[in-house]
């Protein structure tokens, strides 16, 4: 069964840092992109990074470069999203998802999903 599980929200002051984990099993890791998205009340669905197992490779969306850090420790299977210098903006439930195709920020190219985590920053 393929399972991605989040961990590592919370809630934080504006300026403050959390690491999200996304721990993926029943699949072969090596072989995915794994993404991260959010979700904000009453918005779509966003992505915001992406790392390509095979040659560690990433993106981001812009309003999160040099912000946030996406890696991946590929002998635990699990991808980290570092995420520093939050703002309220950055309010959301953060999802990771799997895809077989090349990295992308777009949710449709995603076939499995994590349950969510939520974080929340404070001004």
């Amino acid at each position: 069964e393929v399972q991605l599980v989040e961990s590592g929200g919370g809630s934080v002051q504006a300026g403050g840092s959390l690491r999200l984990s996304c721990a993926a099993s029943g699949f072969s890791f090596d072989d995915y992109a794994i993404g991260w998205f959010r979700q904000a009340p009453g918005k779509e669905r966003e992505g915001i990074s992406c790392i390509t197992a095979t040659d560690g490779r990433t993106f981001y969306r812009d309003s999160v470069k040099g912000r946030f850090t996406i890696s991946s420790d590929n002998a635990k299977n699990t991808v980290y999203l570092q995420m520093n210098s939050l703002e309220p903006e950055d309010t959301a439930i953060y999802y990771c998802a799997r895809t077989i195709d090349f990295c992308s920020l777009y949710k449709d190219y995603f076939d499995s999903w994590g349950q969510g985590t939520q974080v929340t920053v404070s001004s």
